[in-house]
């Protein structure tokens, strides 16, 4: 018997399974599902079914856990539920894959217990979100940095920040492709514009256009920004660096130097914005002060 076929014969001799979250008290939201009659007993088999071994294993705690009770009572098992993807036996050296993880969160709902469900659709739609921003914020990215966007997307994998090597190869890419000191601000402004467009809690990645920003002199800034071809994605990454958290050398001095009409536009973008920590940001900033 497999490693994965062999969780089914146990299964195949639970009687019942207690089913409680990981790291909560053991009263809080604990189940307990009878297995003696046959459908339910296939039914919970059918949603713990694995494919294979991942190779793996995640490093939380996992999500849910299941303690399986033979006919005598004993407990020959327990199994413990990551992300509504993945099992966690103790005879495995790796987590295995749920051949429908889908199955086994319904099964879950069906028994009183919604949240973990509930949890993995939210989790999805955030994941394609973030998905469709990486996306834009790729094709926003200057001619002639395609060939660093791994080590780029990389610094979100690995939560560090860009080396000054990095940094100064980017600069030195940027400068050959775009000789004019404008063009590659509005280049930039635009690239800082896409993606999330958040100030904070956004992935490290989209960090780096800021950090390159924060080299151009606030001549140069203010240039693209007043330049006809400066959009409302170059106005949306100049509120994101200008309101960002220490972006800039000089920031405030930067800011305070602002003309007043272009103060105005860019709070009057930030307003716009759903997002309210910008729009807070943005009225600390960019807001005259009141009298």
């Amino acid at each position: 018997m497999d490693g994965t076929a062999a969780l089914d014969g146990v299964l195949e001799r639970t009687r019942e399974v207690r089913v409680s979250p990981v790291g909560g008290s053991p009263a809080d939201g604990d189940i307990r599902v009878d297995l003696s009659d046959p459908e339910e007993s296939a039914q919970f088999r059918t949603a713990m079914t694995v494919g294979s071994l991942s190779g793996f294993l995640c490093m939380c705690l996992g999500d849910v856990r299941f303690e399986l009770f033979d006919r005598s009572g004993e407990q020959p098992a327990v199994v413990v539920l990551h992300h509504g993807t993945t099992l966690r036996w103790g005879r495995w050296e790796t987590d295995a894959v749920l051949t429908d993880g889908h199955l086994l969160l319904a099964w879950l709902a069906g028994h009183g217990m919604s949240g973990p469900l509930r949890q993995f659709e939210a989790d999805r739609v955030r994941a394609k979100e973030g998905a469709e921003e990486q996306r834009t914020w790729l094709a926003a990215m200057p001619a002639g940095l395609e060939g660093t966007a791994d080590r780029i997307l990389g610094l979100s994998r690995t939560g560090g920040s860009p080396s000054p090597a990095l940094l100064a190869e980017l600069t030195d890419r940027l400068q050959l492709m775009c000789p004019d000191p404008v063009e590659r601000a509005l280049a930039l402004l635009h690239w800082y514009g896409s993606g999330s467009g958040r100030c904070s809690g956004h992935p490290v990645h989209e960090g780096v256009p800021g950090e390159l920003l924060g080299r151009v002199p606030l001549a140069d800034l203010l240039a693209a920004l007043d330049d006809p071809r400066a959009d409302e994605r170059h106005d949306a990454g100049a509120v994101r660096h200008l309101v960002g958290w220490k972006t800039r050398p000089r920031q405030k001095r930067d800011v305070a130097g602002l003309p007043e009409a272009l103060r105005e536009r860019l709070l009057a973008h930030a307003r716009r914005s759903p997002d309210a920590d910008k729009q807070r940001r943005a009225e600390r900033w960019l807001a005259p002060p009141r009298p």
